[in-house]
């Protein structure tokens, strides 16, 4: 088992503080596990739909949010292991190619949620060359403090879409969850997008 990720520079709830203020527009989906508990810890809002038990669903759900609303600037925050599960989806966001998506993937090379087992970015997985290789251009890897600042305007303003690997610390975190009434979640988030009169 790898142990390098347990020396990574960039901590995840940091990491998720900094894109979640970077700008109060985002719309931002975040992949189940670890990314939910991040964004809830760094300020639980509207603008965030978290989801719950759907592995593989973090991009095509930021996907289709941002084909239907294309004036809106939408993030997808999700974690390697569920990168690995629907890495089909990239393939079809470089087809649809939204200029309006982000994706940023946290990668502490570790299944976070089923007892820290490592994944395949651990040894030979790249999702950067992966995503490059699917046809998504804009496609690197952030695994410092300096280029995460050089790249945050990237990922909330620039023209997509762009994906983004971020090396984050593996590292045990206390659970700081959203809610996980799936009702609640859908109509805030629909509030937020659409107005109130919409739910």
């Amino acid at each position: 088992m790898s142990d390098r990720a347990e020396s990574f520079p960039l901590h995840r709830r940091d990491v998720a503080k900094t894109l979640l203020g970077a700008r109060d527009d985002t719309l931002i989906v975040t992949g189940l596990g670890s990314t939910n508990w991040d964004f809830t810890a760094a300020g639980d809002c509207a603008r965030i739909f978290p989801l719950w038990g759907a592995m593989g669903g973090a991009v095509p759900t930021g996907l289709g949010l941002a084909l239907a609303q294309p004036d809106k600037r939408v993030l997808v925050a999700t974690g390697d292991g569920e990168m690995l599960m629907g890495i089909g989806a990239l393939a079809t966001v470089a087809v649809q190619a939204p200029k309006n998506l982000a994706i940023c993937v946290f990668d502490n090379e570790r299944y976070g949620e089923t007892g820290m087992q490592t994944t395949h970015t651990a040894t030979v997985a790249d999702l950067a060359l992966t995503a490059q290789g699917l046809g998504i251009k804009d496609a690197s890897v952030i695994a410092d403090e300096d280029t995460l600042a050089k790249q945050v305007d990237t990922i909330v303003n620039a023209e997509g879409p762009v994906f983004r690997v971020i090396k984050v610390r593996a590292e045990p975190l206390e659970f700081v969850l959203p809610s996980k009434d799936g009702v609640h979640l859908k109509n805030r988030f629909r509030a937020e997008l659409l107005g109130p009169g919409a739910v």
